[in-house]
């Protein structure tokens, strides 16, 4: 067992919304040795019950009061407008142990928030997953609550590195990453999409088209990430003296590509500001 998994290891751990990040989350968990029993789930509806179940293959309940007092580590996992109501719900119950850590992953939501909604002590610790933790290649930012301690820390980057990779921000980025992180993953299939199309107007069958753009996004990615080179740097490389490549780069250019995605990503921050309003 790795060091990072030492630290949730044998404790309990509650999922509050089994959604598709909180259903990810407990295939982490479970892929990285965490046993079935250590684990609780629960749903708002009966409908979603029933599908949670077919999808993890584990025990999933419509009420969570009464599983609070033996939880150790307490992930919500519902939608923004959902937060305040649950952590008002837990408060108002009273039976979540006071050194049970919550960890939110809602949008929008900060730290005093959720802690005003729970009303208690718990250490919280605020968390921004992004959907590629479905197939444990995620990339999720967390920062401390007022009583959240460097122990915390470390149980809540154990959770999420499961699913990928964690690091610590100040909260004042959440909504930056929310902007960037989060709802990158949508820019960039969007991008796949259209690199594909491209592929079938110049005479390309689709399937393969597509096959030639996710190893050529996953390879760019890959180069960035090992080289450490500035993109730009590694664009050069590729763009040749009156070759083909420059010339699609300055039509990108012509429609204002780098404007419009850096814009995209301001525009996603600003209303991920706004969703706790």
């Amino acid at each position: 067992m790795s060091s990072e998994m030492s630290e949730i290891h044998g404790k309990r751990i509650g999922v509050i919304g089994a959604g598709i990040m909180g259903q990810a989350l407990v295939r982490g968990l479970l892929q990285n040795s965490i046993a079935p029993v250590q684990i609780w789930t629960t749903v708002r509806t009966e409908t979603s019950r029933v599908k949670a179940e077919q999808a993890l293959g584990l025990p999933v309940r419509t009420s969570f009061v009464d599983l609070l007092p033996d939880t150790d580590v307490l992930l919500l996992c519902v939608k923004p407008r959902a937060m305040r109501k649950v952590c008002q719900a837990i408060g108002q119950a009273g039976m979540l142990p006071p050194d049970t850590l919550v960890i939110s992953i809602a949008a929008g939501i900060d730290l005093e928030t959720i802690e005003q909604s729970l009303g208690s002590t718990n250490p919280v610790v605020r968390a921004m997953p992004n959907t590629p933790c479905q197939v444990r290649s995620g990339m999720t930012v967390i920062c401390r609550g007022t009583h959240a301690r460097t122990e915390h820390l470390r149980t809540a980057q154990a959770v999420f590195q499961v699913v990928g990779r964690c690091i610590e921000l100040d909260e004042s980025y959440m909504d930056a990453v929310t902007g960037l992180s989060a709802s990158g993953p949508a820019f960039i299939y969007l991008i796949i999409e259209a690199l594909a199309d491209g592929g079938v107007k110049v005479g390309l069958p689709r399937d393969v088209a597509m096959d030639l753009v996710v190893e050529c996004v996953l390879g760019a990615a890959q180069m960035v990430r090992v080289t450490k080179r500035h993109p730009a740097a590694l664009r050069d490389e590729v763009t040749t003296p009156a070759g083909c490549t420059i010339s699609g780069l300055l039509t990108l250019e012509d429609g204002k590509i780098r404007s419009v995605l850096a814009r995209a990503v301001e525009e996603a921050a600003n209303i991920a500001s706004h969703l706790g309003g």
